[in-house]
């Protein structure tokens, strides 16, 4: 049992036959961000993006969530759809994919973790700035709180569809319930302790312009992850599976090429 029911939780699908790739979206998303892998990595994997609990179309939890409640649902829902699961990540959603695979090593095949951090402990600041979050979202409305921030989420450059589609993901994604539980785990957590127990083979990806976690933490995450290989994608701020879908795709498709096709020649 977990603290939240997958019942009630909204999966978009894509793909029939391969490898199962789960897909967690960051904090101000949605599934609706993953429309470009899901379409590219259908044709050779079975594809799930999630809303996650409290977003969009997935129900409200009965009570607060944790970070290891969070990776306890993402648990089983890949042990719902066949027992293990590339897993992809991006920010908050790259965080909840890290402690899946240290908690739940056995259902974790690898992990793409793009645009991420070790979580918003690593400094005081860092967290109370995660948490002023939750009081903003309260008193502006999910439409103002996303106008507000989500053109920082892409590069300056960034095309003004691209905006526009970002900022309406985000109003139409968050709730004050879903987003508050988040924002809490985020602020609670500093995974740099356990990154050297994750098993996973990890592909770490950041857009060269992201404004929000940066290179930097990227860099953190590579530097403390065993199995790692480290990208930046050229020309893209924080959302880079959005920004950059063709280039972030290439990557990733390679990545689950190269560990599926180990993991056949090993068994």
């Amino acid at each position: 049992m977990t603290a939240y029911d997958i019942a009630g939780l909204h999966l978009e699908q894509a793909g029939t036959d391969g490898p199962l790739v789960l897909c967690l979206h960051g904090i101000g998303s949605s599934s609706a961000a993953f429309a470009p892998q899901l379409e590219a990595l259908g044709r050779d994997f079975r594809v799930l993006a999630w809303d996650a609990p409290g977003y969009a179309k997935s129900a409200d939890p009965d009570g607060a969530l944790t970070l290891d409640d969070f990776a306890d649902t993402a648990a089983e829902v890949i042990r719902a759809h066949g027992g293990r699961a590339h897993v992809v990540g991006v920010s908050w959603g790259g965080v909840i994919a890290l402690r899946l695979a240290t908690r739940h090593p056995d259902l974790v095949d690898s992990l793409t973790v793009a645009d991420s951090t070790p979580g918003s402990a690593t400094s005081p600041e860092k967290a109370a700035g995660m948490r002023a979050r939750v009081p903003e979202l309260a008193e502006l409305g999910p439409r103002a709180f996303a106008e507000r921030r989500g053109p920082r989420l892409v590069s300056q450059d960034a095309p003004y569809e691209l905006v526009q589609r970002v900022v309406d993901t985000m109003a139409g994604a968050i709730r004050l319930t879903g987003y508050g539980h988040a924002a809490e785990s985020m602020a609670t957590t500093d995974l740099r302790g356990e990154l050297a127990q994750v098993t996973a083979p990890t592909l770490v990806l950041c857009g060269d312009q992201d404004r929000i976690t940066g290179p930097e933490a990227s860099q953190v995450l590579a530097g403390g992850l065993r199995k790692t290989a480290y990208v930046i994608v050229k020309d893209a701020g924080h959302l880079a599976n959005q920004e950059r879908p063709e280039h972030f795709n290439a990557w990733l498709l390679s990545h689950l090429h190269i560990v599926t096709n180990a993991k056949t020649s090993k068994g």
